[in-house]
């Protein structure tokens, strides 16, 4: 299966980068130009979210296109936020000490409202689901 990044789409004020499948150094290429295109279209502050929902593999070939990402919309005042409910790509996060920088978020209503996701962690005492 290979990846696809979609268009990006405005929501609420901010843009949303899609993609689905494998992502990986040979199918990264349509999320880097999604990305590219959704910060190239937005002049001034820019909140972005990416969604990683329906990609079923990652490696760390997309950490560069996030971190360049990342650093663009904090230099103009705004944010990018992931949602992502794979494991894999979690353990990408994690493994490379990211996970800081992109926590996930289980959809983008969350990711504007800035609520994470808990993948993986313990339910906090006192916390109901």
């Amino acid at each position: 299966m290979t990846s696809q990044g979609e268009a990006p789409e405005l929501f609420e004020e901010c843009r949303i980068v899609r993609a689905h499948g494998e992502l990986d150094a040979q199918t990264v290429a349509p999320l880097v130009r999604a990305l590219a295109e959704a910060r190239a279209a937005w002049p001034g502050r820019l909140r972005l979210i990416v969604d990683l929902s329906r990609v079923t593999f990652s490696d760390g070939s997309i950490l560069a296109p996030l971190c360049e990402a990342w650093s663009d919309c904090r230099a103009r005042g705004g944010w990018i936020r992931v949602v992502h409910d794979s494991h894999t790509t979690d353990l990408v996060f994690r493994c490379t000490g990211l996970l800081h920088r992109f926590p996930a978020y289980a959809s983008a209503q969350d990711a504007w409202e800035g609520r994470t996701a808990d993948i993986g962690a313990p339910e906090a005492p006192g916390r109901h689901s």
